[in-house]
């Protein structure tokens, strides 16, 4: 579908919609929270949410609004610092967003995560089903990373990839990046149109987060990906243009708008493809490259060249061709002591190397998502 169309047709119609707020758009350049965006942003929401719209927030500026009421001029470097700052700046950021949107009626829930509330499945669920609840109570989720208590292990590090596993997780019709910049850059052009996110996309864009947050425009082209991938449309816009979000679902001609693919994802696909961390590696020959990628074949034992890690039956894993490049993810059938004595075998001798054969395929394409 022509980017018009997708601009005039889908985001005109679209209901549900997860907008991620950067730290630069609600928080001052000198830190504490910009009460005057956020009152503008928390209108313009509001009056969607009265159209009939189901909106849920990623929101950033924990620390931003942290440093302010602290009165510290410079973002901290060590660990604790910054959970102890995130910590005294998240009361503040949800007290705010409590207080504007009190003034349209809507009540706003806190959801704080981490990495691990993801990657679990029954979580992810729970997860879900919580935001929809909230959702249905007429409230407004208020997400945001658990920065009080997540450590590297268990943190996604900026709240744009967790904004796009929200949106995957929900099957947003769009997410919407608020930032402070007009789109993706292209010199000092505004992009209008991002048709695939690859390299040359990435390329583009300067290697530096912001003052205040720990993300950049690299990693919003990175959770812009995942979403398109899955099937749904993202746009990336400046908070601080005049009813950006009324425009934007309006269908105006603003920000960067990037397309979606053909096909979309089942929920199952995403979590498996994007949230699910892989426990180990497996390495196939190019005959089961082609199969997977080209027939959309199951993964056999006998196009196994290699098992790396240690993992049981059902854990995610990845797969890899014999350069390196990771071709998918999937659920195995197998553990990998299993996995590593079938290697290379065909299926019907899975049964005499095992001493049972309860399944023919290492991963089923029912329970793997392609790269």
């Amino acid at each position: 579908m022509p980017d018009r169309s997708i601009r005039e047709q889908i985001l005109s119609q679209a209901k549900n919609i997860v907008v991620k707020l950067g730290s630069n758009a609600v928080c001052r350049q000198a830190g504490g929270l910009d009460v005057k965006t956020v009152r503008g942003l928390a209108r313009q929401m509001a009056g969607l949410v009265k159209e009939g719209r189901s909106l849920t927030v990623v929101a950033s500026g924990a620390i931003g609004t942290g440093l302010g009421e602290l009165g510290l001029a410079d973002r901290p470097k060590t660990m604790p610092e910054l959970q102890a700052v995130a910590a005294i700046g998240q009361g503040q950021l949800v007290r705010a967003f409590h207080d504007v949107f009190d003034r349209h009626g809507i009540p706003v829930g806190q959801v704080l995560l981490t990495r691990d509330d993801f990657e679990d499945r029954t979580r992810y669920l729970n997860i879900r089903n919580t935001l929809r609840a909230l959702r249905e109570l007429g409230a407004l989720p208020i997400i945001n990373e658990n920065d009080a208590v997540a450590v590297d292990e268990i943190r996604f590090g900026d709240n744009d990839i967790i904004a796009a596993h929200v949106a995957n997780m929900l099957a947003a019709d769009v997410l919407i990046f608020l930032t402070t910049v007009d789109g993706v850059m292209d010199g000092r052009v505004v992009m209008d149109v991002v048709r695939e996110v690859d390299e040359k996309v990435l390329s583009l864009v300067e290697a530096h987060q912001s003052h205040l947050g720990a993300g950049g425009m690299a990693t919003k082209i990175t959770a812009a990906g995942m979403v398109t991938r899955a099937g749904e449309i993202a746009l990336v816009a400046n908070a601080r243009t005049p009813k950006i979000l009324t425009q934007l679902l309006a269908g105006k001609r603003l920000g960067t708008l990037f397309i979606p693919a053909l096909r979309k994802l089942s929920s199952r696909r995403r979590w498996i493809g994007q949230a699910s961390r892989p426990a180990g590696k497996l390495v196939i020959d190019a005959g089961a490259v082609r199969a997977l990628t080209e027939a959309g074949r199951s993964l056999l034992p006998s196009g196994i060249l290699s098992v790396a890690g240690k993992f049981p039956k059902g854990a995610t894993v990845a797969v890899l061709d014999e350069q390196g490049k990771e071709i998918a993810r999937g659920l195995t059938n197998y553990d990998h002591e299993q996995l590593d004595r079938i290697k290379g075998f065909r299926t019907p001798q899975i049964a005499k190397v095992l001493g049972d054969k309860p399944y023919d395929e290492a991963i089923h394409r029912n329970n793997m998502t392609l790269s």
